[in-house]
């Protein structure tokens, strides 16, 4: 029988959802970080329930083939990337089986998914970083949040982001050195600042940077702002008011210190006004990759109408925009409505429209208002969509659902309902958007099974 702190020799056979390797021991699924499928290793346990046990990797007796050199020195201390120990070639086949598995398995669908489309690019991609701040044991820490903890790793640079960031960074450490300023305490629920939040708009070279605060002001800004002006795409720098006691890193309000408040960015050969609030794909190039197919999978004709459900600042229905009779776009978040707006006029649109609500209570509206989509596009945050809300748009009786989804398991479950409704997935296809990490992004066509 297996026990605490067993050092135990297996051979890793797979990956979980959250890409720690799995290996079996005497009949027990054993999970263990860091390691690849093809490693023997030696593994210490760290814990020990009915079904599974965990280990804490030891030694790698023999290296897959899949096994790379890591090149970041905060990985794997950091939790943001998973997969800096293994080949992108590698990655991508865990992906690909990641989305065949949640759709066989939990979607009950035995369409087999597309190739994967891989990233052109898996260094520097991201546009958007959140480092959480905090004072230990009189140091200041800027960095991100090591797996499943609240503990600060200190990071300098970070080989997903741009150069930027890390200039930014460095800024920051200098200014809250020397500034009278104060840290927020996540024990105490005392002191200012909480997060630095910075967004760059590739396309334009623009960058935005908004500091989480405690409170109504900080002590300072203008010498903040002074070092901020030497880095030369600096465009504006927001205070973002969060009082409440919650892991939600943005609050609702914004107060902006110089600039704007927003930058412009262009994707899909549209311009694009991004405020803080606003959700925007991390990954630019990739992005576009995605509108792209969803475009191709609409193949939309002039008599269409599209209601795009969680459409953020309008990104993916203004692309189709132009080919339709009218675009609804539906979005909860006041900010990212205000800029799908703007976005719509900058761009010579005439034909949209932008509900300002969540996407129950606005598929309900025009349900009730008699509008018949022909195509319904879904893009919900991770944890997808509820019954009810899959239950009106099947009832709006849509020729097709394009749903895009970061989330295999709950994309499968839902596109799962949606066939009990009628719907039948024609085409499945991942794409990458999110390299050296388990995530991966998965667009779906459905359509309507003619009786």
């Amino acid at each position: 029988m297996i026990k605490k702190n067993d050092d135990i020799v297996i051979e890793i056979e797979d990956y979980t959802s959250q890409g720690s390797g799995i290996g079996r021991y005497k009949g027990l699924t054993i999970f263990v970080p860091e390691t690849a499928v093809g490693d023997t290793v030696l593994c210490h346990i760290i814990k020990v329930k009915k079904s599974y046990a965990i280990g804490k990797l030891k030694q790698i007796i023999t290296p897959s083939e899949d096994r790379q050199n890591n090149d970041c020195p905060s990985y794997p201390r950091c939790g943001g990337c998973d997969f800096r120990h293994i080949t992108y070639k590698a990655e991508l086949a865990y992906k690909q089986k990641h989305v065949e598995d949640a759709f066989l398995r939990i979607g009950g669908i035995d369409l087999l998914p597309e190739k994967i489309i891989a990233a052109k690019n898996i260094y520097n991609y991201r546009n958007k970083a959140q480092y959480p701040v905090k004072l230990e044991d009189e140091e200041i820490k800027i960095g991100f949040f090591a797996k499943r903890s609240h503990r600060i790793v200190d990071a300098a640079h970070c080989a997903l982001h741009p150069k930027e960031f890390s200039e930014v960074i460095n800024i920051f450490r200098k200014f809250l050195s020397s500034s009278n300023n104060t840290i927020y305490d996540e024990k105490t629920k005392k002191g200012a600042i909480r997060h630095i939040y910075i967004r760059k708009a590739f396309a334009t070279n623009e960058l935005m940077v908004a500091i989480v605060i405690n409170g109504e002001s900080l002590n300072n800004t203008d010498i903040l702002i002074k070092e901020l002006k030497k880095i030369p795409s600096f465009k504006t720098l927001v205070l973002n008011i969060n009082k409440k006691d919650t892991n939600v890193v943005l609050g609702e309000r914004c107060k902006t210190l110089y600039g704007s408040g927003y930058i412009t960015d262009e994707l899909c050969s549209l311009k694009l006004r991004l405020s803080p609030l606003a959700f925007y794909q991390v990954n630019p190039k990739q992005t576009e990759v995605l509108y792209q197919k969803v475009k191709k999978l609409a193949n939309c004709k002039p008599s269409d109408t599209v209601v795009d459900l969680y459409c953020g600042i309008g990104t993916i229905g203004l692309t189709l925009a132009k080919d339709i009779k009218q675009l609804i776009g539906v979005e909860i978040v006041p900010e990212a409505i205000k800029d799908a707006i703007e976005n719509a006029n900058q761009n010579g649109i005439k034909n949209a429209r932008f509900l300002c609500a969540g996407a129950k209570e606005a598929a309900k509206t025009l349900e009730n208002e008699g509008i018949h989509p022909n195509i319904i596009i879904i893009d919900p945050p991770r944890k997808g969509c509820d019954a009810s809300l899959l239950n009106t748009i099947s009832r709006m009786n849509p020729e097709k659902i394009i749903y895009v989804s970061c989330s295999p398991a709950t994309l499968a479950r839902d596109c799962a309902h949606l066939k009990e409704k009628g719907y039948t997935a024609k085409k499945i296809t991942p794409i990458d958007l999110f390299p050296r990490t388990v995530h991966v992004e998965t667009v779906v066509l459905m359509s309507r099974v003619e009786k």
